[in-house]
């Protein structure tokens, strides 16, 4: 069983509040996903981010093709930290953790996905050439999305 692992970090001049209420905000999401991933909230968006909520959205990831993805907020330290974790969709195993943390002028943002992906073998094989390229693809879309939106963080 092979798990992979993504990490991303992201500075932004905005207050750990103001990238909390952002990110804490499920509906936010879509805001800073690729238009082509056709991403739709179908349930469980209504209220703030809270331990136990289940999320249930729609996208196409690969050949626009819809796949519903159910996930669950496990773990919230308010104005810290939230964890994201698949309980149906296209992965094995999707584990996200979410951290702020404050810096000076800003906001550190760590991304860290620990993930499974199936079929085995040819799951392995098309890690490299499909999965984890559109992972950082997606998240570097993301990025770009938080810096249109607060603006880049000061050198």
């Amino acid at each position: 069983m092979k798990i992979y692992r993504l990490e991303t970090i992201q500075n932004l001049p905005i207050s750990q509040s103001e990238a909390w209420d952002f990110l804490s905000d499920p509906k936010n999401l879509k805001r800073i996903t690729p238009d082509y991933m056709g991403f739709k909230i179908v349930s469980g968006a209504a209220e703030r981010m809270f331990a136990g909520q289940i999320i249930q959205y729609v996208v196409t990831p690969l050949l626009n093709i819809p796949t519903t993805w159910v996930t669950e907020i496990t773990h919230v330290e308010e104005g810290n930290y939230f964890v994201d974790e698949q309980r149906f969709g296209p992965y094995d195993l999707w584990h996200h953790k979410h951290f702020i943390k404050p810096i000076e002028k800003g906001v550190e943002m760590i991304d860290i996905v620990d993930y499974k992906i199936p079929f085995g073998v040819l799951g392995r094989f098309a890690h490299p050439l499909i999965v984890a390229p559109k992972l950082k693809e997606i998240f570097e879309y993301r990025k770009k999305a938080l810096i249109e939106l607060f603006g880049p963080y000061p050198l």
